[in-house]
């Protein structure tokens, strides 16, 4: 089974609140969260705040190697500094993690620091479970082609502290996924799912956020957004995602076109971030996520192309919440007024339009493509693209009466095209 299979998907049926008929349960421990500006400098702070005296920093090969980003890390690490891995890719890799697992003891580390987007996020996660268990690289590769995933030990993980430099919403998680390849075999795709992954502190600095160039910045931004679209419309919703949710959605549909337009000012870049932690507070739990339709066809997008997953999610966003919208509510009337649309035109259809057309705004603004063929994904693989979206970890979590097969799904792949 797939470790994100059947997570979080409680009995009753969704009121308007998000709630159930049978009530919800909310459990939640999120790590401390810094924002503002020059907070990077509180890290030495945070680090002793959860007992942490030598942190490795995890970052990706560019990140960590440039000083306007790393520089003001060390800088706010001190003495609680063991030393910088900068060996994480957007692939992230199986044998990044372990790489940064040896790096972890060969430094006497006694926590991670993943630096940047949601790739050095992942692969610290993954380094944490790996460093716990003892396990080999050869053996974390059997679990993961005869699992789908990397066993977690039982008792306590080397603890991982946030500095996110993108959008994408990867911090505030529990997941983590993570990839392989064995010689010249198929790429082998999975994910670690545990509780306990959850950083312990992070800390959100717009001056670092304003050293990612404007396309990866944007592409992020799009899959944190998204995340918010979800955990609104999904099956296990609560009332209080709902609030965090909606909250950052009006926030990011604020700020995510002035980013789009060049714009970094005090203003936008707190929309953008504080929009982005909003909308993933309480998304990932230890007992399930929310995410569901769009990820679901983020990841059969990018599965073996070299499609970035914020591209991937902008082109598919607005016609995944059409398919939804076509069979089900979705929520659309709270959605709309989230996105700073008119819920009460001229009824249920013109208001589902309002958001799919917001939606697709957003896209537009942030640079993003609007068809799939102009990605680099070939037109014969729609088939099979279908079958790993509806296969996917995360489709258990779509809206209730939302129940595509797979050619319902080749079908939205099609008007996407």
């Amino acid at each position: 089974m797939h470790p994100f299979d059947d997570r979080g998907v409680s009995g009753g049926s969704v009121r308007p609140d998000g709630g159930t008929e049978s009530g919800f349960r909310f459990a939640y421990e999120p790590g401390a969260v810094v924002y503002g500006a020059g907070r990077v400098s509180d890290l030495e702070r945070e680090l002793a705040a959860i007992g942490v005296e030598r942190g490795l920093v995890v970052a990706g090969e560019t990140v960590g190697t440039t000083d306007a980003v790393v520089e003001p890390v060390r800088e706010g690490l001190g003495d609680r500094l063991a030393d910088v891995f900068a060996g994480t890719t957007p692939a992230k890799r199986l044998a990044e993690a372990a790489a940064a697992a040896d790096a972890y003891e060969d430094a006497d580390a006694d926590a991670f620091v993943a630096l940047g987007g949601g790739s050095s996020l992942d692969v610290a996660k993954v380094a944490s479970a790996l460093v716990a268990s003892g396990q080999s690289y050869e053996g974390a590769l059997n679990d993961l082609e005869r699992a789908g995933t990397v066993p977690v030990p039982g008792g306590a993980l080397p603890p991982i502290v946030a500095v996110p430099t993108t959008l994408a919403g990867a911090d505030l998680s529990v997941v983590a996924g993570i990839t392989a390849r064995r010689d010249d075999g198929p790429v082998v795709r999975g994910g670690v799912f545990d509780g306990r992954l959850m950083p312990e502190a992070l800390v959100y600095d717009p001056d670092l956020f304003r050293t990612t160039p404007a396309g990866v910045l944007c592409a992020s931004a799009m899959n944190g957004f998204d995340k918010g679209l979800e955990t609104v419309y999904a099956r296990n919703s609560t009332p209080v995602t709902d609030g965090t949710a909606l909250r950052g959605l009006r926030l990011l549909a604020r700020g995510l076109p002035a980013l789009g337009a060049g714009d970094r000012d005090a203003d936008t870049m707190h929309d953008a971030i504080v929009g982005t932690i909003l909308v993933q507070y309480g998304a990932s739990r230890g007992d399930g996520t929310t995410l569901s339709v769009i990820h679901a066809f983020g990841h059969g997008l990018a599965r073996g192309y070299d499609v970035q997953q914020g591209a991937a999610h902008g082109v598919i966003a607005p016609h995944a919440v059409r398919d939804i919208f076509d069979a089900v509510d979705g929520r659309r009337d709270e959605l709309a007024e989230a996105l700073g649309v008119d819920a009460d035109a001229d009824g249920p259809d013109e208001t589902a339009d309002a958001v799919v057309d917001a939606i697709d705004g957003i896209r537009e603004a942030l640079g993003l493509p609007g068809r799939l063929r102009d990605t680099a994904i070939p037109r014969e693989d729609l088939p099979d693209v279908a079958r790993a979206v509806v296969d996917d970890g995360f489709m258990p979590n779509r809206p209730r009466g939302y129940d595509p097969t797979a050619e319902d799904i080749e079908a939205v792949l099609e008007r996407a095209w």
